[in-house]
């Protein structure tokens, strides 16, 4: 099985499979919390702008650990109506759910951004970054908002995901992983460091980043047409 040491690892590994997006003026965007340092450690490495975009899993009202669907910045929604039809969820259920994870939410983004305006994504390669892939829900709703920001290409970015995982059911161009494990059973048992990030840590990571002067990237990048 695939281990990291923690995010900083996990994003120095993940980075080697982006070093082809190095020229192209990509945007990094992280998902608060635990994918903003992996996130980091990628920005660092392709010498881009760091970012983040704020998403709220809806869990399922008496499994809240169980992603029903996610909210996004900007309005975005995504909901797994198979698993809301199977589980009996009613649409008032998930209206409650929604509703106080959309206040979290706009509180979350006012915490973490602050001042900063989001990172100009309009024609840009976007790449979404968390610290792996469990349903997919929070990945799906980050994707839809770098689109509707303008992106003209959005790649997600994880160091783990369920085997079978794809670009395309999680609404991206690209799809960057560096392991795919047959038995997944959990994000965190792919790290040997999985404390909780904090909001604290990623304002100071998001304030370094928007602080710092522009670099060049750190690995070396494909040749075009290769």
């Amino acid at each position: 099985m695939t281990m990291f040491a923690d995010r900083v690892d996990a994003g120095r590994r993940l980075a080697a499979g982006l070093a082809h997006l190095g020229g192209q003026d990509p945007a990094v965007l992280g998902l608060p919390r635990g994918g903003v340092p992996v996130a980091a450690e990628i920005a660092r490495l392709l010498g881009a702008p760091l970012d983040v975009i704020v998403v709220r899993k809806l869990g399922v009202p008496f499994q809240p650990e169980l992603a029903m669907g996610a909210i996004g910045e900007g309005g975005v929604r995504v909901v797994d109506p198979d698993l809301i039809d199977r589980l009996g969820i009613r649409d008032a259920e998930v209206r409650v759910v929604e509703e106080g994870e959309r206040a979290v939410l706009e509180d979350r983004i006012a915490s973490l951004r602050g001042a900063h305006p989001h990172v100009p994504l309009r024609d840009r390669v976007a790449v979404v970054v968390d610290d792996g892939i469990a349903t997919g829900a929070s990945a799906r709703a980050a994707c839809e908002v770098a689109r509707r920001l303008g992106a003209a290409r959005v790649v997600l970015a994880v160091p783990v995901a369920p085997a079978g995982t794809t670009a395309e059911e999680l609404g991206a161009d690209e799809l960057v992983c560096c392991a795919m494990p047959l038995a997944f059973r959990a994000v965190g048992e792919h790290y040997r460091d999985f404390r909780p990030t904090t909001d604290d840590e990623v304002r100071v990571l998001l304030g370094a980043a928007h602080s710092a002067t522009p670099r060049e990237p750190e690995l070396e990048t494909e040749p075009s047409g290769s």
